[in-house]
């Protein structure tokens, strides 16, 4: 008897269902049903997910102090630029408003004492901006300019402004003095006008101190040995127009006198301001302090 022995293959093992997913033979197992289960993908996505946030904020964390110190410099540079410009805007007003001089004792152009005045540095403290601003006058070439800054920092703005004269007006050319032979009497100081078109001045002002009893009083002010006014004048009377016409004043200087009707006891502190014919009190006025420093003027 023949025994016939017939080999079979056996069937692959038929996949795995796992909530109507199928999951391959290599995937059985708890690991294998996680892996491929949309529940088990879903939570390894949020597992990337919270890592990648992580990363981000670290990363955020270090970069923004960074930043924050970075922007500090163009604050700096900006607080520094309008400081320079408040310095300009002070140099143009002082020379505007007020006018310059020189010095009292020794004899030094006018441009000198302008540098004088506002080489100095100038502090400037609003709110928590804490800086100054230098000014300083270029004569040979006629120019303005202001340096900003700010403390504690090496951030530092410059303004120039051309043609800086344009802004003088009126302005002393000489220091006043007392004229020899009438001390404490008569006063001499030379004026001109900087800027290319003239003005015609009208009517004048006047203050000043004196220990005289009684107060002495203008009685004479002559231009280039022209008056232009003749009569009494008080100390602090407002604004009185001339009697003798009115007075151009152009790029030439002109020599200005003030006659008080005696010699005065301690005069210090006078300021005579002038106006154009523009009309009184709104006409343009022209201040001149012939004693800034309030102790008297020299002798010519």
């Amino acid at each position: 008897m023949r025994i016939k022995i017939q080999r079979t293959h056996n069937p692959p093992t038929p996949p795995l269902r796992k909530g109507g997913i199928i999951t391959p033979p290599f995937f059985k197992g708890r690991v294998g049903r996680i892996l491929y289960n949309s529940k088990g993908i879903s939570v390894l996505f949020l597992v990337f997910a919270m890592l990648l946030i992580v990363t981000i904020g670290y990363v955020f964390s270090y970069l923004i102090p960074t930043k924050q110190k970075s922007v500090i410099f163009p604050i700096h540079s900006t607080q520094a630029f309008f400081i320079a410009q408040s310095g300009m805007e002070y140099g143009i007003r002082y020379c505007s408003d007020q006018g310059w001089r020189g010095a009292t004792d020794s004899g030094r152009l006018d441009y000198d004492r302008l540098n004088d005045v506002l080489v100095n540095q100038r502090n400037i403290v609003i709110g928590k901006v804490n800086g100054k601003f230098t000014i300083n006058y270029d004569i040979a070439t006629n120019i303005l300019i202001s340096t900003g800054e700010i403390n504690n920092s090496t951030e530092k703005r410059i303004v120039r402004v051309s043609d800086f004269n344009q802004f003088l007006r009126l302005t002393f050319t000489s220091s006043p003095c007392w004229i020899s032979g009438y001390p404490n009497q008569r006063a001499q100081f030379d004026i001109r006008r900087w800027r290319g078109t003239g003005v015609s001045l009208t009517a004048f002002s006047a203050t000043w101190q004196e220990d005289t009893i009684p107060a002495r009083n203008i009685t004479t002010i002559r231009v280039d040995n022209n008056t232009r006014f003749s009569g009494t004048y008080n100390n602090g009377s407002g604004i009185v127009s001339f009697t003798g016409g009115s007075q151009s004043i152009g790029t030439s200087s002109r020599t200005i006198e003030i006659h008080w009707n005696s010699a005065m006891t301690n005069p210090r502190n006078i300021v005579i301001t002038f106006y154009t014919d523009a009309g009184i009190p709104s006409g343009e006025g022209f201040k001149f302090n012939l004693d800034p420093e309030g102790n008297g003027l020299p002798s010519c």
